[in-house]
């Protein structure tokens, strides 16, 4: 037996006994250890991704994101001639890139920016944004021209010319199919169809002559009242350089397949003379700045594209082993720092916390105590843990005294009955009715403690079952007068009873009486001859105060605290005849909780004592609410 119970007790001990892995010390370094190697990890990253993102835009590793919001804002200023609605194009760039875009005018007029306002420009712009002279090396689709192809102007065809050429576009492709050869009709950006073949050259160099139309190729009258004036910005020009091209049209031909619309065969065959490539060249700068003159007023004046972060310069970051010794070194000191700081806190906080599991698993009797070392959470959890022990210390207490009270109480009138039934039985005394009245009376006796025992236990349960019914607060007054009015009588106390009949409760009578029954009988008790005994009823608010007063000798100030509680007498001298059996005044506190009230004594040593009931009070029956009868008032 005892090997078994050796063994048992080592069992319940290794049970206890907490794995390394689970213990609050442990969690708390290796929590502290992750967080401090992620953050390394984590600052890390963030600054090599930084630096290497600096280093990318420093040596012009992000120029093909330029180039597209360059030839994005340049295709807006091309084909508007203003930029009032550059600023929503300017935002959606921005948030699709990741880059900070910003518009100004030469003179440095903010136009339009995606970054806060306030915040500074970059010290030079990374563009200009001029339609009309783009940078033919870095703008994707722009001609040598460098006038962008989709600044049209005036040379923009109207619906009725785009579907006539539409249709013979159309007519040509298909007979070009029936000769099996494949065409595409594409769209220049002033709405003319052009016809392609599948390698993107022009289909006439086939040489299926039936198919070829000069329709398509014709100038519409649009292009012709464009070309007309562009003939007439162009002819001072090249008078002023020497070319006679006489009174004439100067023979500008539209071509549809190039990209800038224009082709300059006729006009440079026309001016022809003894240098032909130099005369080509200028005839070609009269045309463009012709070209020039005639689209300005259809485009967005130019502007300077600054991108980037503002004028900080990204510090440069060089991964070169020294620099990843030091990272590594300072992750090393960060970790150790963290994990002492951890272990530090984490002992300190773990060593109250043992105090309070040993104190737990303490033997029950001792009421062990835990010293208070702290003003954090483990000091008030300390204190409450104390406080807890302190309050089973005291319950524990009265429940010994309980039991002691009622073995007590118990045995007075069992062993009277059983004295005078043992002396009967022995024929020593002959069972007149006086004998049996005595012993009645104490089975009396016994029966009203089991009976207030079984009330205390309904109430501690909560199955204290209530019978409520609207009740008012004088004619229960009246009821508890008169049912003690003679024993009042008997011990010369005058019972006097003041009720305001306004009051009424929403309770059940029979425990009320009882309630009122025992303070009453209380106070009989405690009341000499020729003394008064008051019981009162007032309305406070919504609730009704019901009193008891006497003019006895009162309750001593260091008895009022325990008043209420059980088997507790202010004179331990007397008996339960003339004391009580110790369980009214608990009654009392348990009915009235029940009933959402409470119950309170105050007293003066000599001055009698006063007791206190306060209930919900509720509305008499037929009266109306409280709440509607105010409003109508």
């Amino acid at each position: 037996m005892k090997s078994r119970t050796g063994r048992g007790s080592r069992g319940q001990g290794a049970r206890r006994r907490i794995p390394l892995r689970k213990r609050l010390l442990v969690r708390l370094l290796s929590v502290s250890a992750l967080i401090a190697v992620c953050s390394v990890a984590a600052t890390a990253w963030l600054a090599v991704t930084t630096t290497t993102s600096a280093l990318k835009e420093e040596q012009g590793q992000d120029l093909a994101a330029d180039n597209s919001i360059l030839a994005q804002l340049s295709g807006y200023a091309a084909t508007h001639s203003d930029w009032s609605g550059v600023r929503r194009s300017v935002r959606d760039l921005a948030e699709r890139t990741g880059r900070r875009i910003a518009l100004t005018t030469p003179d440095r007029v903010l136009v339009a920016d995606s970054a806060p306002r306030g915040t500074p420009l970059p010290p030079r712009p990374a563009a200009s944004v001029d339609p009309l002279r783009t940078d033919t090396y870095s703008e994707t689709g722009a001609q040598l021209s460098g006038i962008d192809p989709r600044a049209v102007g005036p040379y923009r065809l109207p619906a009725k010319e785009s579907a006539a050429l539409e249709s013979l576009a159309t007519r040509d492709r298909q007979c070009y199919t029936r000769y099996g050869l494949r065409t595409t009709v594409r769209r220049t950006p002033s709405g003319r169809p052009v016809l392609t073949g599948s390698d993107g050259s022009d289909p006439s160099r086939y040489g299926v002559a039936a198919c070829g139309t000069d329709g398509l190729d014709a100038p519409t009258p649009t292009e012709t009242r464009a070309l007309d004036t562009l003939s007439g910005l162009a002819r001072p020009c090249l008078r002023q350089a020497g070319l006679d091209v006489g009174g004439g049209p100067l023979f500008l031909a539209f071509d549809p397949g190039a990209e800038d619309h224009f082709g300059g065969g006729p006009l440079l065959a026309k001016v022809a003379g003894k240098d032909r490539e130099a005369t080509v060249r200028t005839a070609q700068a009269c045309v463009l700045s012709a070209r020039r003159a005639q689209l300005e007023p259809y485009v967005a004046p130019a502007a300077d594209l600054f991108l980037g972060i503002g004028d900080q310069n990204p510090s440069r970051f060089d991964m070169s082993p020294a620099n990843k010794s030091k990272v590594v070194s300072a992750a090393g000191l960060v970790l150790a720092v963290t994990v002492a700081v951890t272990a530090a806190v984490a002992i300190r906080l773990v060593r109250p916390l043992r105090a309070l599991t040993e104190a737990a698993q303490a033997p029950p009797e001792r009421h062990v105590r835990v010293p208070v070392t702290t003003r954090d959470e483990t000091g008030i959890l300390a204190e409450a843990f104390n406080e807890l022990t302190e309050r089973r210390e005291r319950l524990e207490a009265q429940r010994k005294a309980m039991v002691s009270d009622i073995a007590h109480e118990l045995r007075s009138p069992l062993t009277n009955i059983r004295g005078w039934l043992e002396v009967m039985r022995d024929g020593v005394v002959d069972p007149d009715p006086g004998l049996l009245d005595s012993l009645h009376e104490e089975a009396l006796v016994l029966q009203r403690i089991i009976d207030d025992l079984q009330d205390l236990a309904a109430a501690d349960a909560g199955t204290l079952r209530l019978h409520r019914e609207p009740l008012s607060a004088g004619e229960l007054l009246d009821q508890v007068a008169a049912a003690h009015r003679v024993a009042a009588d008997a011990a010369g106390v005058v019972l006097v009873t003041e009720a305001d009949p306004a009051v009424w409760l929403d309770a059940d009578p029979v425990r009320m009486r009882q309630v009122l029954g025992n303070l009453v009988s209380n106070a009989l008790r405690h009341t000499p001859a020729e003394g008064t005994v008051t019981l009162r009823a007032r309305r406070d608010g919504t609730d009704a105060v019901l009193t008891v007063a006497d003019t006895g000798s009162g309750i001593a100030a260091e008895d009022l605290p325990h008043v209420f509680e059980r088997f507790w007498r202010a004179e331990k001298s007397r008996s339960r005849r003339t004391g009580g059996s110790g369980l009214g005044l608990p009654i009392v506190r348990q009915l009235l909780a029940a009933h959402g009230g409470t119950a309170h004594a105050t007293s003066e040593s000599g001055e009698g004592a006063v007791f206190t009931l306060r209930l919900p009070a509720t509305r008499a029956p037929g009266e109306e609410p409280w709440g509607e009868a105010a409003e109508k008032s």
